[in-house]
């Protein structure tokens, strides 16, 4: 199976905020090309962040039925927050000099964000904590020397300067201060204790996409995503499914049963997706040799190598959703053998991995340690062109 091609970003780049508000502020740059994948786990400083245009409809409003311990993302907070336009000025040029003074030190260290990209991260957050945010109107005030106009705000200034300390001197990941991810045509709410979704898991859901396409039978069937953190593919499958088939998303952390069911529900799929909480397969006890396609992007970085990996990711992500075991391949190798027992004749499958080597261990674990269960397994590359993805199907 050939790989899907993708549809292009709209990734939101604002420059800086000069002190000053002058007209080149209120212009788009062309976005800057991202830099090249590494290890899936090791590239949050690679950001989706799309502008709310016709090509993207706007997220839908937060449910009253949504979990009430789970705080909402910044976007989503009223905005009962006031301040004037100099208190705002004050704190962002605050927390420009504090990212400007990070330099290339992170990404010297391991591979972490340098200052422009905090900087773009500053705008992202003044984005979100904004609340009918007008430029024009901010640049008038400095202009008519009027700074104490009156603002609304999601979060308080004191919140803000905490907020952007703990990005900056504990490499707290940006999606966890803002609370969400932008992924796909989604905006999911993200917090600490959650795998952050990458943008390479996105092909996951266009390789489903592809096969569902030519087999009707896959399309009104169940799915299951195995280890769903913040219930990003689940949802992405739901969506293409339409109004076939459904979906199972399962994980053994309640932080991210709680996560991935307050994503459910504000995307309106909780008739199509069942949340479980449950270790991998456990689940699914009773849909033996039923299900439809069985897609995860598991842990698979091997043990010793998480405390090299990027301060955003070993520090903070959690550890359960990053460790495979010494070779980083357990909790992969059980995926495959479940794999053998819970898809159906023709299902499909397909696994996020490390890379070439885990790849093609893979491969040949499921052709020669479990023969005659699986036919036209393959792996896939990522957008860096690193092999990424082993997928098949269940011999019918």
């Amino acid at each position: 199976m050939k790989p899907c091609t993708l549809r292009p970003s709209f990734v939101r780049a604002w420059p800086c905020i000069a002190s000053n508000f002058s007209t080149s502020f209120f212009q788009l740059p062309p976005p800057p090309p991202p830099p090249p994948l590494a290890h899936a786990r090791n590239v949050t400083q690679i950001r989706h962040r799309r502008f709310h245009s016709s090509l993207s409809a706007p997220p839908p409003p937060l449910l009253a039925s949504s979990p009430p311990s789970l705080p909402p993302p910044l976007f989503l907070r009223p905005p009962k927050h006031t301040t004037t336009v100099s208190e705002l000025l004050e704190w962002h040029s605050w927390a420009k000099s504090l990212a400007a003074s990070v330099g290339s030190s992170f990404e010297d260290s391991d591979n972490g964000p340098d200052s422009s990209l905090l900087c773009r991260e500053l705008n992202w957050l003044m984005d979100d904590v904004l609340h009918g945010f007008d430029p024009s109107l901010m640049g008038k005030a400095v202009a008519r020397d009027d700074p104490d106009i009156v603002i609304s705000l999601r979060a308080d200034v004191q919140e803000l300067y905490s907020l952007w300390k703990q990005r900056i001197e504990e490499r707290r990941p940006f999606q966890y201060i803002v609370g969400c991810e932008h992924w796909r045509d989604l905006i999911l709410c993200v917090r600490d204790g959650v795998l952050i979704p990458r943008p390479e898991t996105e092909i996951i859901v266009d390789l489903v996409g592809d096969v569902i396409s030519k087999d009707e039978g896959l399309r009104e069937g169940l799915w299951a995503d195995l280890g769903t953190g913040s219930g990003a593919i689940a949802i992405g499958i739901a969506k293409i499914l339409g109004n076939y088939g459904s979906v199972i998303a399962t994980d053994l952390s309640p932080v991210a049963i709680q996560v991935a069911s307050f994503n459910v529900q504000r995307y309106s799929l909780q008739d199509k997706i069942e949340v479980s909480e449950g270790s991998w397969l456990e689940p699914l006890k009773g849909v033996e040799g039923k299900v439809a396609g069985l897609v995860s992007n598991p842990p698979y970085i091997p043990s010793d190598d998480i405390s090299g990996l990027q301060a955003e990711v070993g520090r903070h992500e959690p550890r359960l959703a990053l460790d495979g075991g010494a070779e980083g391949m357990d909790d992969l190798l059980h995926l495959c053998n479940g794999a053998a027992s819970m898809l159906k004749p023709g299902g499909f499958f397909a696994f996020e991995t490390n890379g070439e080597k885990q790849c093609e261990f893979l491969v040949d674990y499921m052709q020669n340690q479990l023969p005659g269960s699986f036919c036209n397994v393959n792996t896939l590359s990522d957008f860096a062109g690193i092999q990424r993805f082993v997928t098949g199907f269940r011999n019918r």
